[in-house]
């Protein structure tokens, strides 16, 4: 009889996490800052229907970055999720906290019961009525969450990125310097990106319901020019 093949788990979980890292690592990055006025969420994608990031909810927005598959199936069980709590309570009871650890439970049930897990990051973001009450939420492919101060980086190359915004951030300044500054960490010191290479999209603090907004080309190019 042949003997079955073992792996010890600490060997799996770790062989499980390089593959979601390298998977993750492939794709474009993704940045959110907090500005004057509200929340910035700026992907590098160039594609116009395949969106990284989306509104959940009244103040409340979704990025993710890796299979895209992946990612917007976790987006659509949100928005489900924010719709039906919203009905049956109050919107007031709708919040990113709450969002942030159901996928977090998803993505870790995946991550330790299933053979591949998901390669992908997500960020939860929503902004407050008043500054200082913003939320960033980042989700990792096992789970794990931190609750991000300022800004957060999503995606290949993060720790570059991440180096690079952070030399530049202010949370005290406007629209077109925040964008500024997460457009240059984004593309670094050898390349240049485009308004059409961007999908960008804010939370704005003065909305009275909806917060969230996409932001169109022609307002992208101008603001970062």
């Amino acid at each position: 009889m042949s003997m079955p093949f073992y792996v010890a788990p600490e060997q799996f979980m770790k062989d499980k996490a390089d593959y979601a890292r390298k998977g993750i690592a492939r794709g474009r990055a993704l940045a959110a800052a907090i500005f004057d006025e509200g929340i910035l969420l700026c992907a590098e994608n160039p594609s116009t229907n395949l969106h990284k990031i989306s509104e959940i909810y009244d103040r409340i927005a979704f990025a993710g970055v890796g299979r895209y598959n992946e990612f917007d199936q976790l987006r659509q069980a949100g928005v489900q999720h924010a719709d039906v709590k919203g009905f049956q309570y109050s919107r007031e009871d709708v919040d990113a906290r709450t969002l942030a650890n159901l996928y977090a439970q998803q993505l870790g049930m995946v991550f330790t019961h299933e053979m591949k897990p998901f390669e992908i990051e997500i960020l939860v973001a929503e902004v407050g009525t008043a500054g200082g009450e913003d939320q960033l939420f980042h989700i990792l492919y096992d789970g794990t969450v931190s609750d991000e101060t300022g800004f957060a980086v999503l995606g290949g190359d993060s720790e570059a990125i991440t180096e690079r915004l952070k030399a530049s951030f202010k949370s005290d300044v406007g629209l077109g310097p925040t964008l500024s500054a997460a457009v240059a960490a984004l593309a670094g010191p050898e390349r240049t990106l485009t308004a059409a290479e961007l999908e960008v999209a804010v939370l704005d603090r003065a909305a009275p319901t909806r917060a969230f907004r996409r932001l169109a080309d022609g307002e992208v190019a101008s603001l970062i020019s």
